[in-house]
């Protein structure tokens, strides 16, 4: 799987609608901006048909990642339908990236949270993936399998971000077990509220940015109502 910033990467092509895939190889040919050896930063989103208000907030939500971390590169990774994963290129560009979101609408469909962790790992193959976020709800797959998909993300070095919006009995537990393999952080939100999501998407690029210091400092200057640093323990 390439992790050239002007190349579409689609680990399936799933049912996606001719449009999305058309929109996603048009976005391809624009040309590469992202500076080489930039931190980057994979931003996943479940896409099936109840996180529709989640995709909209995340989407007006995002530019908070470039806002908080200077020089961050951002890929975006969805899944819907009937296994249907896409992602985008690699972009440093907020405008861009909400134009991409803006694109896609959700479809009913299962989870794929274990795919999603193994591109993780495949993308971090070559050394510039600093942090993998997730936004979802729920878990529909079988625990083993997320789980080992979850361990070979941890011998890859890259930690999750976990960002549920709720509090689902069966995906809780789970999130936060895989939060606690891959050195990441399992944090609840709620829907309701806007600045929480906000406040999660930001401190996670900054960590991604600049690692456990850079997010030290900045919760410290901007006291978000959320803070990663409790959850993280000083890694």
């Amino acid at each position: 799987m390439s992790q050239g910033s002007g190349e579409v990467d689609r680990p399936d092509r799933g049912q996606g609608s001719g449009a999305v895939a058309a929109f996603l190889e048009q976005a391809a040919q624009v040309p590469a901006t992202v500076p080489a050896g930039a931190p980057r930063l994979l931003f996943a989103v479940d896409a099936t048909a109840s996180r529709q208000p989640t995709w909209d907030r995340a989407a007006h939500l995002q530019a908070t990642m470039f806002e908080s971390a200077a020089g961050l590169a951002v890929k975006l990774l969805f899944y819907r339908g009937f296994q249907e994963l896409k992602a985008t290129p690699w972009v440093a560009d907020p405008k861009r990236l909400q134009g991409l979101m803006g694109r896609v609408t959700c479809r009913a469909g299962a989870t794929q949270l274990a795919r999603v962790l193994d591109h993780a790992a495949e993308l971090a193959k070559g050394g510039d993936l600093k942090a993998l976020v997730f936004v979802g709800d729920c878990l529909e797959e079988p625990p083993d399998a997320v789980m080992a998909a979850a361990g070979r993300l941890t011998l890859a070095g890259v930690p999750a971000f976990l960002f549920q919006e709720g509090h689902d009995p069966v995906a809780g537990p789970l999130f936060a077990e895989i939060a606690r393999l891959t050195g990441g952080v399992h944090h609840p939100f709620d829907g309701a509220s806007p600045a929480h999501l906000k406040a999660l998407l930001a401190g996670a690029a900054v960590y991604a940015a600049g690692g456990w210091s850079a997010l030290k400092d900045w919760e410290a200057r901007t006291r978000p109502p959320l803070r990663l640093t409790s959850r993280l323990g000083g890694r």
